[in-house]
């Protein structure tokens, strides 16, 4: 089933396709590892296509790009990512459906999104407008030799607002003495790695910022400048890319010079250092809306009533929900419980009433859809359901009603065995037992 988000094509059909485009096409076929150099590096114009094979839009659109690459061959370059496959580099361009088509032209820094239609002849015509216009701007000054985003520092070249220029005198206070880590790139202004490197830091910056909630900085030291931080940490050529963590002597930063790869290594230091997700109750609408709408998904357990279970008994449920938010917290989701019963809506809207518990849910607060755990509630059994969800596995269901029930607020559990209600004594003192025998009969 495809349809239409914000004006985009996205489709959630979960089919095994094989890839729409192979090496006998005039299809250039982009990846994380080849990216940066075919397109951004690029003086040419580039028309790239994000796309996920098991989307019909997707293969509808297959031939005519094709053969619009056929046309435009040694014109414009045509190119196609699988987003479904190389979701980082979708991500980086702020792919939320498919196809997607971007075009890179003057700035690559700064693509803009086709919008024209799905034919061959409407693809070319669009190719050769953007062409027209990067040459007209090349003629004018406008364009120069800059194409492929390599300006300098001093440029003004990319959005710099998120990488942190340091100092000789600024650098111990904010980074040595910090509970944040910190990746920091040692540059000098002439150098042509750290000009190509720029716009990828810049724009990592940024979506690191965003994805740590600034937890894990990137910042900047010219070193031609600040020689003795250069000095201090024995750098000898540029860019050097440095890791600092409290109480931990910096190590060198050896991965991809891409954004993606810059963003996946401060994910990955973030994770590291980051303590195991909360465990919390669900008592009240404001913790389950806030926990589900700050993270991709949120997983809500239902576990069984106190008086079924006793403390020790959900207390080895909860255990086992924290050993696979630590497992998995890498993927920053949210993880809620409740009790059976005390949330009876939620439960019918997620499909869980009606059958034991305890229950699991993962839901996608944002599409509003959920998966169900089928096997066992163990760290085996739940392990299997999130390493499935992880990877886009696993059957899905919209939420009952399309949104979230009401919630009650309910007290939160004080750790202890449930008790019985205490029920009324009744006096029999003052009745005749003998007397209502002989009415009786």
């Amino acid at each position: 089933l495809c349809f239409f988000v914000l004006g985009t094509v996205s489709c959630t059909l979960f089919l095994a396709v094989n890839c729409l485009y192979s090496a006998s096409d005039d299809v250039i076929e982009l990846t994380p590892t080849n990216f940066h150099k075919e397109v951004i590096q690029s003086e040419s114009l580039w028309l790239v296509e994000f796309y996920a094979p098991w989307c019909g839009h997707c293969q509808r659109l297959t031939p005519e790009w094709k053969k619009a690459a056929t046309a435009l061959k040694g014109v414009v370059k045509v190119g196609a990512v699988d987003a479904d496959k190389h979701q980082s580099l979708g991500g980086q361009y702020g792919v939320r459906g498919f196809p997607t088509i971007k075009i890179f032209g003057a700035n690559k820094n700064k693509a803009e999104d086709y919008q024209g239609g799905r034919t061959s002849d409407a693809i070319v015509d669009a190719a050769l407008s953007a062409l027209r216009s990067l040459v007209k701007d090349r003629l004018s000054g406008r364009g120069g030799g800059y194409s492929s985003g390599k300006q300098s520092r001093e440029s003004g070249g990319g959005d710099k607002k998120d990488v942190i220029e340091l100092t000789d005198d600024s650098f111990d206070k904010n980074v040595i003495n910090s509970d944040d880590v910190w990746m920091v790139e040692f540059y000098a202004p002439w150098c042509g790695h750290c000009k190509n490197l720029e716009p990828e830091w810049a724009a990592a910056a940024t979506e690191v910022k965003e994805q740590t909630k600034g937890k894990v900085k990137l910042a900047a030291v010219d070193a031609t400048v600040n020689q003795m931080l250069a000095g201090r940490y024995g750098i000898r050529g540029f860019p050097t890319i440095k890791i600092f963590q409290k109480g931990e002597d910096p190590v060198d930063y050896d991965g991809g010079r891409t954004r993606s790869d810059i963003i996946a290594r401060a994910l990955d230091l973030f994770s590291d250092n980051a303590p195991p997700p909360e465990l919390l109750e669900i008592i009240n609408e404001d913790i389950l809306k806030s926990t589900c709408d700050a993270h991709q998904l949120c997983i809500i357990s239902v576990l069984p009533h106190i008086l079924d279970t006793g403390a020790s008994g959900r207390n080895s449920y909860l255990d086992v929900m924290l050993k696979m938010a630590e497992k998995y917290k890498k993927k920053m989701w949210g993880w809620l419980w409740t009790e059976a019963g005390a949330q009876s809506d939620l439960e019918s809207s997620l499909g869980i009433g009606g059958f034991g518990y305890p229950a699991m849910a993962a839901v996608n607060a944002r599409k509003m859809k959920f998966a169900l755990l089928k096997g066992s509630f163990s760290e085996q059994g739940i392990n299997e359901f999130l390493r499935e969800l992880s990877v886009g596995r696993g059957s899905t269901a919209p939420v009952g009603g399309g949104a979230f029930p009401k919630i009650h607020s309910v007290e939160p559990w004080d750790g202890k065995d449930g008790e019985l209600p205490v029920e009324d004594d009744i006096d029999l003192s003052d009745v005749d037992l003998d007397d209502w025998d002989k009415d009786e009969l």
